[in-house]
């Protein structure tokens, strides 16, 4: 990705892979970039969305009209910058206002070089993207829209030539990407009861101070974490974060010795998937994937609904109508998406081990999951006794 000096009122265009093209105004920084376009159905959480390491490689298209109304303050970040490849907002505010904010929106995706378009009709590229599915994008303003067609105007041909170059998400191992490169502590909050390692696929913030409010002192661990490191821990249980890319590339020994270990493990998201994997299950990349803070999903084993936080473009490929033999014991379905009968959940029945496709830990998002990680807790106690 390239960037040049910030001009907000820089012409921009947007170009999808299969010719699509949008245009509008420049939004954060000014230049290029590519990545897959997807769209995120939040209303609000912004901030959470863009410092998500989940998002690696990917430009994102908020549905929601409005963006950049609070501003950006210093608490909310779930990771040392924004991961977003690129932002594409309708209405973004003019003036932030909130008690915490500390700069606007577009001064801070200029700031860490992001370049986004504005003014662009969102509700038709997300119309686009659900019928065609996630494809490869790239955003163009300033120069790098150039004039190769010699009366000043952009070729679309060329820059459409440069988006079809673009590397697809398909087959991309982006986790050691974004994932620390040294292991650190967050230490429980209040009394200590549980040491967990946590293999940092892509974690976000708010995940290990879940489990710390709980008791859990949380060794984060770099995504290529041997078994002799995670053991080095002393660990009551292993986690296995959100991340971004394709669960196909990823290395999955670490996985499965801690299920013949019978150590007790809880994965989200990209972790989800590397249990289905290591379970035996294939995975797929769905046709535009999940990605918001409003998705509905059911636990199977309850009956009951929550609404959660989403953000996969790939899922595991599980039988939802009855239990699976695989090499570590029965697994089964664990939870539902109620509007598309895709795998959110896992659960081992011979094993202490279970995972989610969502994000419990609600940074953006509803709380409804939040049960998960004393669920984790408990398989956990149930070792320990």
């Amino acid at each position: 990705m390239t960037t040049s000096t910030r001009a907000a009122t820089a012409p921009a265009v947007l170009v999808l892979e299969d010719g699509r093209t949008f245009r509008g105004r420049a939004y954060g920084a000014v230049g290029e970039t590519f990545g897959e376009a997807v769209f995120s159905t939040g209303m609000t959480g912004y901030q959470e969305t863009l410092t998500d390491p989940s998002y690696h490689r990917q430009v994102v298209v908020m549905t929601a009209p409005h963006v950049g109304n609070t501003g950006v303050n210093d608490e909310d970040p779930e990771s040392r910058r924004i991961w977003v490849a690129g932002y594409v907002v309708r209405d973004p505010a003019r003036v932030p206002s909130n008690w915490r904010s500390r700069r606007g929106l577009d001064e801070e995706l200029a700031a860490q070089g992001v370049v986004g378009i504005s003014g662009i009709d969102t509700r038709a590229l997300t119309r686009h993207l659900r019928e065609r599915g996630a494809m490869r994008v790239g955003i163009f303003s300033g120069a790098a829209l150039g004039g190769g067609s010699g009366n000043g105007a952009p070729d679309d041909a060329a820059l459409l030539a440069r988006v079809r170059q673009a590397p697809e998400m398909a087959g991309a191992d982006l986790s050691a990407e974004v994932a620390t490169q040294e292991a650190y502590t967050v230490p429980a909050i209040g009394a200590k009861r549980f040491t967990v390692a946590a293999l940092d696929l892509g974690i976000k913030g708010m995940t290990p101070h879940r489990m710390a409010q709980r008791g859990i002192e949380v060794r984060v661990l770099p995504a290529t974490a041997t078994v002799e490191e995670v053991y080095a821990t002393a660990p009551d249980g292993v986690f296995l974060s959100n991340g971004p890319g394709d669960p196909a590339t990823a290395e999955l020994g670490v996985i499965q010795a801690v299920l013949e270990r019978g150590t007790p493990l809880f994965g989200i998201c990209f972790g989800n998937q590397l249990l289905g994997r290591a379970l035996g299950f294939g995975t797929y990349k769905l046709k535009y994937g999940h990605r918001g803070i409003n998705q509905p999903v059911q636990d199977r084993s309850t009956g009951k609904v929550e609404v959660t936080a989403h953000n996969h473009g790939f899922a595991v490929d599980a039988p939802l109508d009855r239990v699976s033999d695989t090499p570590y014991g029965r697994a089964e379905v664990s939870h539902v998406c109620l509007n598309d009968n895709v795998v959110e959940g896992l659960r081992l029945l011979d094993k202490p081990a279970f995972s989610v496709q969502y994000h419990p830990e609600a940074a953006a998002g509803p709380h409804d999951a939040a049960y998960l990680f004393d669920r984790f807790v408990s398989l956990m106690e149930g070792q320990r006794a």
